[in-house]
């Protein structure tokens, strides 16, 4: 009996010995780092590897986690300085660089973190209206991390980085932009197809200038040589003229032949014979009548009977023309003097 008592004590003593071995020996992993308290006073902090404590006496804290952590809090409403309601989603990145300050100076580090970066980013925001709140996130992130930095450094804390995720105003803000978008799109468009129909006119309008250009040159080119044509026609008669040495009898028969020309327009209800026409008209009577004397083109005309045939013709032509011009003269003087039955001769 007081054997089996004593192989029970034994055994006890040998399993609080393994236990108490196993309470000292302490094993921390890479990244990590564990607070030791001694009689409920901090002692010093378990760096990662093989430690050993006091079983009993000294109190091992829980593992605090030294990597960089990320934590995304919940959307968070923030009023902005023109009074609209906005929804912001943050990201915050930090790492605890002080195990100690960590776990004594703050009881939950991670809710302090939390609330100052919904008050820190009420107060940027805050100052802001939508339209900057939307376009500068850079610089809320900036002020958020100075503040946050700041706050959290007697915490152990380190803050790296602060993102934010989405900013959310209200549906109706939503809709308004989505117009306001549409607007300038639409806008955008209307300026492209002004912009497009400007430069077509424009290029319409060289087009036409310089088809204007070309035709003005065609016209001045074509002007240029009927003008030449004429003149060297009428250097050609001029020279033919001077060449044949015509006599004013000639000269009053060409203009017997012009008179008809000028009395065949529509609107030519009047005009003028001058006195002078019927001493020329006698003057060509009396020229044809007489026998002309050959001109150098007409020397080499075989026959005098063809000769004087076209002599006879032309003074009966001189002479039936100047009854014409006669009574067209009677008839003239008798519209502009009804009471006149005879003109003067």
């Amino acid at each position: 009996m007081e054997t089996s008592a004593f192989l029970f004590a034994g055994l006890i003593i040998a399993l609080f010995a393994v236990f108490t071995v196993v309470r000292a020996v302490r094993i921390v992993p890479q990244a990590r780092a564990r607070t030791v308290e001694r009689l409920g006073r901090y002692l010093r902090t378990l760096n990662p590897g093989l430690n050993f404590v006091i079983p009993y006496i000294d109190r091992v804290r829980p593992l605090i986690d030294l990597r960089e952590q990320v934590v995304s809090f919940k959307p968070q409403p923030v009023i902005t300085e023109d009074n609209l309601v906005v929804e912001i989603d943050t990201v915050l990145y930090f790492q605890v660089t002080d195990p100690r300050a960590a776990f004594y100076e703050i009881a939950n580090f991670l809710q302090a973190v939390e609330q100052l970066t919904v008050t820190t980013l009420r107060n940027v925001v805050g100052s802001m209206d939508l339209e900057k709140t939307l376009t500068s996130r850079d610089t809320i992130n900036s002020q958020l991390r100075g503040v946050l930095d700041e706050a959290t450094g007697k915490w152990g804390l380190r803050v790296n980085r602060v993102e934010i995720k989405a900013i959310d105003p209200p549906q109706t803000i939503k809709d308004a932009m989505q117009k306001q978008m549409r607007a300038e799109r639409d806008k955008r468009a209307a300026i492209l197809g002004a912009e497009g129909q400007r430069q077509s006119q424009i290029l319409t309008a060289e087009g036409d200038k310089q088809a204007a250009v070309l035709r003005a040159e065609g016209n001045r080119t074509a002007a240029i040589l009927q003008a030449e044509g004429q003149s060297r026609a009428i250097d050609e008669v001029f020279q033919a003229v001077h060449r044949n040495d015509p006599d004013p009898k000639l000269l009053a028969y060409q203009y017997l032949q012009t008179l008809p020309q000028l009395a065949q327009g529509s609107g030519n209800n009047f005009w003028v014979i001058p006195s002078e026409i019927t001493s020329a008209l006698q003057g060509v009577s009396r020229a044809f009548s007489e026998v002309l004397p050959q001109s150098p083109a007409t020397r080499e005309k075989p026959t005098d009977d063809m000769a004087a045939q076209a002599a006879d013709d032309t003074a009966q032509a001189a002479e039936a023309a100047a009854e014409a011009l006669a009574d067209a003269a009677r008839a003239d003087r008798g519209t502009l003097d009804p009471g006149l039955s005879q003109p003067p001769r």
